[in-house]
């Protein structure tokens, strides 16, 4: 009998967190449909598994736990709305510092370190978080698009064409000034000018440990550098082993279940992006307004826009491209895994309506723009 309790308790708890997450819930239940349709084996899926995005994704969900743990986040969170007493300058200083960090050291990493910063403003102040948090996404789709080493799909394009760092840079400049400028332009609409009270007594009570912090500050840049150099394996490993010595809560309280997120992400969209209606809507959109632009947004919508960048290098111009599924980083949230990603370490209730409400204005905003930069450089 307690062999059948020990059994039954796990499928249990997986049942109702898969019952409970949205997104889990939707990759699951399409990975059963497409495996219907096209039956596929494990080495196949294996296959479509970004395996070196999972290791890196696992070592920065690791550092930015124990960072978080420190309890140092909260303290420094407490300095910054000391200085940013508005809400509104609050929000704006957390999108440019967002935006930034992103051109710097990608958007993801840049998301691990603002989101968990944010949600410690929760116990200090009464703040619109899930908003804020919505914005920090959006930053960060917008900064990184600036930088050959702002996300991914930056990073692919500029190998792919060959061309110098600075070069790539000031082809991308207007971009991503532009899309930093139209998210700004929004915060007055999201946030008033209220002032923000502090709640001294909940910070004061915050617990602050020195190995989780100085763990995370020390493995953040040398697990970065050595991703650089092509060491992912043993940085997440090294990591992951450094984490158990000094910050074992920080390995058992992350979020194992988006690393299962992502593995079905990989796996269904890889499959969608082959389907011949797939391709054959691609040949039709390459002739609607916008061209390549155009194409790169709408098909970033559909299977997100990594995998619309390795979709259409075969068939588009890397210039355009790079636009376009920069722009297409908004809108819907599987539009960027960054999305994804920032949603998922808010939890927050009612983030997802929260984040459509802004992110679908911001694509209408953005591709207008890239649309009308396009063709005035044309003229």
């Amino acid at each position: 009998m307690l062999l059948i309790q020990r059994l039954i308790t796990p499928i249990v708890f997986f049942s109702q967190r898969l019952l409970n997450d949205p997104m889990l819930l939707s990759m699951s239940g399409l990975w059963g449909v497409l495996w219907w349709l096209q039956p596929q084996s494990l080495a196949d899926m294996a296959e479509r598994i970004h395996w070196t995005t999972l290791a890196v994704l696992t070592g920065l969900m690791l550092l930015s736990r124990a960072l978080e743990l420190s309890g140092y986040l909260t303290l420094w969170g407490r300095q910054l709305l000391v200085h940013l007493r508005g809400e509104r300058r609050l929000a704006v200083g957390l999108v440019l510092f967002s935006g930034l960090l992103s051109a710097v050291v990608t958007n993801d990493v840049a998301l691990f370190i603002v989101v968990p910063l944010t949600l410690s403003l929760a116990s200090m102040a009464a703040l619109p978080i899930g908003r804020l948090i919505v914005f920090e996404a959006l930053a960060v789709n917008a900064g990184s698009s600036l930088s050959p080493i702002g996300n991914p799909q930056n990073l692919y394009l500029w190998q792919l064409s060959g061309i110098g760092f600075g070069e790539f840079l000031w082809v991308m400049l207007p971009l991503g000034v532009g899309l930093m400028l139209l998210l700004l332009l929004l915060v007055p609409f999201a946030f008033p000018k209220a002032s923000i009270r502090l709640e001294a007594a909940s910070v004061e009570a915050t617990t602050r440990q020195q190995k989780p912090l100085w763990a995370a500050l020390i493995g953040y840049p040398l697990f970065l550098i050595a991703v650089d150099m092509g060491w992912v394996l043993p940085a997440m490993v090294g990591v992951l082993l450094a984490m158990l010595l000094v910050a074992r809560r920080a390995v058992f309280s992350i979020d194992w279940l988006l690393l299962v997120v992502f593995v079905l992400m990989f796996i269904n969209l890889s499959v969608i992006g082959e389907l011949n209606v797939v391709q054959q809507a691609i040949n039709v959109m390459r002739q609607w307004p916008g061209g390549d632009i155009s194409v790169g947004v709408l098909l970033s919508q559909a299977v997100s826009n990594v995998p619309a960048t390795l979709l259409l290098t075969q068939q588009s111009e890397w210039q355009p491209l790079a636009w376009g599924v920069s722009v297409g980083g908004f809108g819907l949230a599987i539009g960027s895994m960054a999305n994804l990603i920032a949603l998922r370490l808010a939890r927050q209730p009612g983030i997802w309506t929260e984040f459509h409400r802004w992110s679908l204005p911001m694509l209408g905003l953005a591709w207008l723009f890239a649309a009308l930069w396009k063709n005035a450089l044309a003229l």
